[in-house]
């Protein structure tokens, strides 16, 4: 799981991921905050990584960008692993 886990790069700011805590469609996420959450957070100690909780909403990640720019990938009925690749492409976008 480590290996997974890397330094994000300078131009990406802020990664917040919103989730349902008991859809289906969030249990992937829910298992990427218990399998790779800690590993990310040693790798970035200082960057925020904001994990919200609705009931009823759809999985989201977004990711904010210098200068204010922002963009978004759906999870809905990924697992863990295809998480962790969407969240490894949305930060090495470039917005």
């Amino acid at each position: 799981m480590a290996a997974a886990a890397r330094r994000f790069p300078q131009h990406l700011k802020e990664l917040r991921i919103h989730l349902c805590q008991r859809s289906q469609s969030s249990q992937g996420v829910r298992e990427w905050v218990e399998k790779y959450y800690v590993d990310v957070k040693k790798a970035n100690p200082r960057f925020p990584i904001l994990v919200r909780e609705c009931s009823g909403i759809q999985p989201k990640l977004y990711a904010r960008f210098d200068y204010g720019r922002e963009t978004s990938a759906a999870l809905a009925n990924m697992n863990s692993q295809q998480i962790m690749e969407a969240i490894t492409g949305v930060a090495e976008k470039q917005a």
